[in-house]
């Protein structure tokens, strides 16, 4: 888990307190701020006897029966045998503490630190451990309407919708450098911005090249280097399951596989994601080849359709702000990394499909 920690607003750090002496008769000595998330505020408890706890408090809003799925999805993971934290309950025996504003679910602290770009075993790991959840939810039941409105809401690309948001925060950035309040980000998210705009001319092409039938099941649905921790070379833990909604397969492979910080980072990224492929085939020996196929336009189309990070900084900022930005740029890195090479990636995922 992170090392580094935030002041906590002593108010804010002794209702946190009450909460877990009264909810879960936990006494901390310590609240520290943890800077990761960005859907929830994450926090170390240091409680008697040494005792180390992740606290996740929801915002105001949040979709608490939709957290509530995805901590019992987590829990049916960790009981597999996927590496990963037990939550613990609160004395109404509950996973996610609501009797008061400051909602939060608590959990065991797990070893293990989030490397941003992987080994090749850490890759392995990685890869190992997706294919058995993938294997592992394969059956879990799904609602058959959500599982075909989410495939084909994800194909249904508003393709004017994305253009108008690009052009609504051009506006904003012309008006601050043209208000003398620019800064070096305004610029390059305008140069990015208006790259991203040309670039959305490619979906439809890509969209066309993307087979119709592609497994829709329960996946992971965030998996990503952020999400995992590692020990040396071993996996330690698989963090931040979303609720249980059936969704592409392949969006959970490609997005691991083809990962930003891997594309723009490892100089042989094409290598990266072969390892990481290999082991998950190897876990999950009955994965369809087209979802193998698949996977890296999915990812690309993915990166191609979102402004995420960029948006946060110009219409509503984040809670690391910073983060969002970096990940806005690395993100759009690999998106004209992925596009030059499509050829290459779909040739190699083609040959890992073996058809």
């Amino acid at each position: 888990m992170p090392d580094i920690t935030i002041p906590l607003a002593a108010e804010r750090g002794d209702r946190m307190a009450a909460v877990l002496a009264g909810r879960y008769g936990l006494t901390a000595r310590t609240i520290t701020q943890l800077p990761i998330g960005q859907g929830t505020v994450n926090y170390l408890a240091v409680c008697d006897g040494g005792l180390e706890m992740f606290v996740k408090n929801y915002p105001a809003g949040a979709d608490l029966r939709a957290e509530q799925a995805a901590i019992t999805l987590s829990t049916y993971a960790v009981e597999e045998g996927i590496p990963g934290p037990q939550v613990l309950l609160n004395q109404e025996a509950e996973v996610i503490d609501a009797s008061t504003p400051l909602a939060v679910s608590v959990w065991e602290w797990m070893p293990g630190h989030v490397v941003p770009l992987l080994s090749p075993p850490q890759l392995a790991e990685a890869g190992t451990a997706l294919g058995y959840l993938h294997a592992l939810f394969a059956d879990l039941p799904g609602n058959p309407s959500v599982q075909g409105s989410a495939g084909q809401r994800w194909r249904d690309i508003d393709l004017n919708a994305i253009t108008a948001t690009i052009d609504q925060l051009l506006e904003v950035i012309a008006r601050r450098i043209g208000a003398g309040a620019g800064d070096a980000f305004d610029i390059v998210a305008q140069r990015t911005l208006l790259e991203r705009r040309d670039q959305l001319v490619l979906v439809p092409e890509l969209l066309a090249g993307l087979p119709a039938e592609l497994t829709m099941q329960v996946v992971h649905g965030d998996y990503s280097p952020v999400n995992l921790l590692f020990t040396g070379e071993t996996l330690s833990a698989v963090l931040d399951f979303r609720p249980p909604d059936p969704f592409l397969l392949a969006y959970d492979l490609g997005r691991m596989a083809f990962y930003p910080n891997t594309v723009t980072g490892d100089p042989d990224w094409l290598g990266a994601a072969a390892t990481l492929i290999s082991a998950y085939q190897q876990a999950h020996p009955a994965v369809a080849a087209v979802d193998v196929r698949a996977c890296g336009r999915v990812a690309l189309l993915q990166l191609l359709k979102s402004l995420y990070g960029v948006r946060q900084h110009y219409l509503k900022p984040g809670l690391f702000q910073d983060d969002l930005d970096e990940f806005w740029l690395v993100r759009h890195r690999t998106v004209s990394v992925l596009l030059a090479e499509l050829v290459s990636t779909e040739t190699l995922l083609t040959g890992l499909a073996g058809t």
